[in-house]
């Protein structure tokens, strides 16, 4: 690269690169022509120089895609280095730089996962591109992956939302890496309780396995975290399903034998005892209500010890109701 026109990108100076320009009309040619080349827009970026990085922009849209000998454009390199502006700059001008894939198959996007949103930047890259959530690492990691790994879990908080708006939502969730480790799999790894919460609301599957055939839930307890192991264990829905199944199959039993008894027999049974059986109907009904608010082995079962104790409590006032009206019934 020309030694003046590197200074003119190194401090900025847009009077400089038009001296360049004047001296030598195909100064900027033979940088189109080589595929892995520093441009001055690497260096502008580098230093922070957005107005002559704006310039550059302008005179060699072309620029904002080159990959320089390790592999960055120019957005990768702004959000590495915490430009702000620059990076917002850029994607004034080609929103779909978010994109851009450089070494190992990185976006800018899955940088600013690895580094934190502490700029504030996650937000505007997602409304530029939101489909930038599909795209993968060499290892085909996800954005997802890469914010688990480093413990950001206020990206996480971020990708989350916007995921959960397009259609290859579970895919992404989902989606296993070179290792065959999910999301999921990777916050059992890294011991992160609050993002397994997360990624389990949004329908992590938990079944899936890795090359290893490990399940989350087999990381967490090869690790032995307790804490992780109760929240993987605590979210097996269809022990909850099967359990309200049962319970409604009881109440539906007895409150049919107890509405025959009042409605069929209404002439020949006391008044005290059709009070008796609409109290028994009354008690099945809440009984009912009570255990579908409060079903046990809740979502995070092992989590808290109150949500625990009072899910048991309703199944066991469940319990307990409907052994009482089973015993006046029969």
């Amino acid at each position: 690269m020309d030694e003046s026109l590197r200074r003119a990108a190194r401090t900025g100076n847009v009077n400089e690169l038009y001296t360049v320009i004047q001296r030598n009309g195909n100064v900027l040619r033979h940088f189109d022509e080589v595929e892995f080349i520093e441009t001055p827009l690497h260096i502008a970026a580098e230093e922070g120089c957005i107005e002559f990085a704006m310039e550059m922009m302008n005179l060699k849209p072309s620029f904002a895609r080159k990959l320089n000998h390790q592999g960055l454009s120019p957005l990768h390199i702004a959000v590495r280095k915490g430009h702000k502006e620059m990076a917002l700059r850029f994607l004034e001008i080609d929103k779909h730089l978010v994109r851009v894939r450089g070494k190992k198959g990185k976006t800018p996007l899955h940088y600013l996962c690895k580094v934190g949103n502490q700029l504030g930047l996650l937000d505007t890259f997602l409304e530029a591109s939101p489909d930038c959530l599909q795209d993968v690492t060499i290892k085909n990691r996800t954005a997802l992956h890469i914010a688990i790994q480093n413990n950001r879990l206020d990206v996480l908080q971020l990708l989350i939302p916007t995921l959960k708006r397009k259609d290859y939502y579970w895919e992404v969730v989902n989606r296993k890496d070179k290792d065959g480790n999910t999301a999921l799999h990777i916050a059992a790894i890294h011991n992160q309780p609050k993002m397994l919460k997360i990624l389990l609301n949004c329908k992590a599957d938990k079944h899936a396995t890795n090359q290893f055939g490990l399940t989350a839930l087999g990381i967490a307890q090869q690790h032995n975290n307790r804490e992780n192991i109760a929240i993987l264990k605590g979210c097996f829905i269809p022990v909850i399903s099967n359990f309200k199944r049962t319970l409604e199959e009881q109440v539906v039993k007895y409150v049919t034998k107890a509405s025959l008894l009042i409605f069929q027999n209404v002439d020949y049974i006391s008044a005290d005892d059709r009070n008796a059986l609409l109290v028994i109907l009354g008690l099945l009904l809440t009984a009912t209500y009570q255990a579908t608010l409060s079903p046990p082995g809740g979502v995070w079962q092992g989590e808290n010890t109150s949500k625990s104790k009072g899910s048991y409590d309703a199944m066991d006032c469940t319990s307990s109701t409907i052994s009482v009206s089973c015993s006046v019934l029969r």
